[in-house]
């Protein structure tokens, strides 16, 4: 299962931007090769419904879970909708976050 943790730059030593729908980049990566992808998040910059937005670019990449530090309340019934868990609490860099979720270690 591909897990997708929201970041401040396009690679796995980036650090974890704590916004969901605002962060620059979503780091869509396999936990167990930690193969990745990064994608631009085209919403960052808009004026309104950037969480909905990006939940929808999440969910077209076919990720079964976001890691970051915050989801907001309109993005919430998105991820939900498309089958999306949100683990929130994610620190350090996007390797660091995806170590911790793969070890159980963030939040719900």
């Amino acid at each position: 299962m591909k897990i997708c943790v929201t970041s401040t730059g396009p690679g796995l030593d980036s650090p974890v931007d704590p916004r969901f729908g605002r962060c620059p980049y979503f780091i869509i990566v396999d936990p167990e090769t930690m193969e990745y992808e990064a994608v631009p998040n085209q919403s960052a910059d808009a004026s309104g419904g950037a969480g909905v937005q990006a939940a929808q670019t999440v969910a077209e990449k076919g990720v079964g879970v976001v890691v970051t530090g915050h989801v907001g309340p309109n993005a919430v019934p998105v991820l939900d909708a498309a089958g999306i868990r949100s683990v929130i609490d994610a620190a350090g860099t996007v390797r660091d976050a995806v170590a911790q979720y793969r070890d159980g270690k963030l939040g719900v």
